[in-house]
C-alpha cells in the first residue's frame, strides 16, 4: 500500500508541475505534442485536442515535449507562431517557470486545506527547564503552558521561540498552571544553540524546551490564506538554504535521500493520517519547485538562465555550449540521484 501511495503522490506532484509547463506554453500558443507522467516506454496514451496525454513505464518524472524543443537537438527550429523557438526570451522563461511556480501553488492549496483541517504543532507546555537559566530564576517549571508573551497570544511552541528572538529586554510570561493564569517577568540571556543545520549560532534564550505534547489549530478561511502562505515561504527558503548548506560542506552528502527515503516518508505519512500526508506532500511539492529553478542546465532554472544570457547578450549561446552544458547538468542530477540511492542502502543496511 505504502508503494502505491508513494507512486500516486509522486505522480500527482509531477502531473501539476508539468501542467504549469503545459498551461503558460498553451497561453502564448505554443503547441505541445505530449504531455508525459513517466519516462521510458509508453504504457498508456490518449490524443486529446492535439496532444498526446500519456502514462510511461518509469514513473519518477514527467515532461510536455513542445514545438521547437529538444534538448537533443539545440539547434531544431521549427517554424510557426506555435513554435517554442520562436517564442521571446521572456515569454520562454514565463513557460520555464510555470513548472516550479505550480509546485509553489500546490502546497500554498495543500497548506491552506490543513490549516481548515487541524494543523498540528507543538503544544506551549514545557517540558523541561535549564538549570540556572532565566525561566529557572523566574520560577518556571515543568508542565507550566505559556498562553501570552506581553500582548502577544501564544497556541503553538514556535510562536514562544519567535517571540522571544524578535523582541528586545525583559518580557512578560502569562503562565497556566493548575488552572490559574500567574504572570512572570523574565529577561532573556544571549546563548549558544544549533540551527536546524546543526551550526552553533547565537540566539535569545530563557532555558527551557517542549513536552513531547500536540496541539491542532483550526484556522477559518482567512487566516488559512496566511498560514498557507507563511508555511509555502518557510519551507522554500529552509530548502534553498538547505541547498546552499550542502554546497558549502556544512551538511554532509550522507544528508542526502533518494526515492528509497521519500518512498519511506510519504508511506510512514500516509499510514499516520491524511493531513501528515497532506504536509509532507506539500513539503515535496515545494522540494521540486526549489530543486527545478538551481541554475543547472537540463533543469528549469538552467534553461532560464540561457534565456537571460539570450536576453543580455543579444544572441543565443552557442549550439554547442548549450549541448556541453545540457551533458554536464545531466551527469550532475544522474549524479545525485545515485548519491541519494547510495544513502538509502546504507540506511537500509544500518
Amino acid at each position: 500500500m505504502g508503494t502505491i501511495t508513494f507512486l500516486l503522490v509522486l505522480s500527482f506532484l509531477v502531473f501539476f508541475h508539468e501542467l504549469g509547463h503545459f498551461l503558460a506554453a498553451r497561453f502564448f500558443g505554443v503547441k505541445v505534442h505530449v504531455f508525459s507522467i513517466g519516462f521510458g516506454k509508453r504504457i498508456f496514451s490518449k490524443e486529446w485536442k492535439g496532444t498526446t496525454w500519456q502514462f510511461a513505464l518509469i514513473p519518477l518524472g514527467g515532461y510536455v515535449k513542445m514545438k521547437g524543443q529538444d534538448d537533443t537537438k539545440p539547434g531544431l527550429q521549427e517554424e510557426g507562431n506555435d513554435s517554442y523557438n520562436n517564442k521571446t526570451p521572456w515569454q520562454r522563461i514565463v513557460i520555464l517557470f510555470a513548472g516550479p511556480f505550480a509546485n509553489f501553488l500546490l502546497a500554498a492549496i495543500l497548506y491552506f486545506v490543513i490549516a481548515l483541517g487541524g494543523a498540528n504543532s507543538l503544544s506551549p507546555t514545557i517540558g523541561k527547564v535549564q538549570e540556572n537559566s532565566p525561566a529557572m530564576r523566574a520560577g518556571i517549571k515543568e508542565g507550566d503552558i505559556i498562553v501570552r508573551i506581553n500582548n502577544i497570544e501564544i497556541k503553538t511552541w514556535d510562536q514562544i521561540g519567535k517571540t522571544i528572538i524578535s523582541s528586545q529586554g525583559a518580557l512578560k510570561f502569562f503562565i497556566e498552571r493548575d488552572g490559574q493564569i500567574i504572570a512572570k517577568t523574565i529577561n532573556p540571556h544571549i546563548s549558544d544553540a544549533q540551527n536546524i543545520f546543526r551550526e552553533t549560532i547565537k540566539k535569545r534564550m530563557i532555558g527551557i524546551s517542549p513536552a513531547p505534547k500536540l496541539v491542532t489549530i483550526y484556522h477559518d478561511p482567512i487566516s488559512a490564506i496566511s498560514y498557507a502562505y507563511d508555511k509555502t515561504i518557510e519551507s522554500s527558503k529552509m530548502i534553498f538554504q538547505g541547498v546552499q548548506k550542502l554546497i558549502q560542506g556544512i551538511v554532509p552528502t550522507s544528508e542526502v535521500g533518494g526515492v528509497i527515503t521519500i518512498g519511506k516518508v510519504i508511506s510512514d505519512a500516509s499510514e499516520s493520517s491524511i493531513i501528515a500526508l497532506l504536509a509532507i506532500t506539500a513539503l515535496i511539492s515545494v522540494n521540486l519547485g526549489v530543486l527545478n529553478l538551481l541554475p543547472i542546465p537540463a533543469l528549469d532554472g538552467g534553461h532560464i538562465m540561457f534565456n537571460l544570457y539570450e536576453i543580455i547578450a543579444k544572441r543565443k549561446p552557442s549550439d554547442q555550449v548549450f549541448m556541453y552544458l545540457t551533458i554536464a547538468g545531466w551527469v550532475i542530477l544522474a549524479s545525485l540521484m545515485l548519491l541519494g540511492i547510495y544513502n538509502d542502502i546504507n540506511r537500509l543496511l544500518g
